[in-house]
């Protein structure tokens, strides 16, 4: 039988990235991320808002420039695998946890913008909209093809 693993994710990292080196030399850098859910409760017919917290985990080069490059608060899209984890702790109780692998993580916003402008709200930042010369008129949604 056939298997897929695959992961799509567009979240905010919730802690700086942790990086390490295995003895082996190879770069291992993990941080967590938090995925909001905008949805209206079916009762009450107000807005609420769901966050799931999900760890994870960057090897080799990509872990590297992750700790680079990324932040608290910044946002950022990645695709990754699922990774099932069991362990036993000293007093003998069998833990498991379940993370995903990064496998490409793309950077959204800017450094210098704490990551405002890679919200996924569906507004755009002053500074998107903003033309880049004063001789430029302002983009409108009319001008927007789509």
């Amino acid at each position: 039988m056939a298997s897929y693993n695959k992961v799509i994710l567009m979240g905010n990292l919730t802690r700086d990235p942790e990086l390490k080196y295995l003895p082996s030399g190879t770069a291992m850098t993990k941080f967590g991320l938090a995925v909001n859910r905008v949805y209206t409760d079916r009762q009450s017919g107000e807005k609420k808002e769901d966050v799931c917290f999900v760890d994870i985990t960057a090897w080799g080069r990509e872990a590297e420039v992750c700790n680079e490059f990324l932040s608290k608060g910044r946002p950022v899209f990645l695709e990754g695998r699922l990774n099932f984890n069991s362990w036993e702790t000293d007093d003998g109780q069998r833990r498991s946890k379940l993370d995903v692998v990064a496998e490409r993580v793309q950077f959204l916003g800017s450094r210098q913008d704490g990551g405002e402008a890679g919200a996924t709200d569906g507004q755009s930042s002053p500074s998107a909209s903003a033309p880049s010369s004063s001789d430029e008129p302002p983009i409108t949604d009319d001008d927007i093809p789509f």
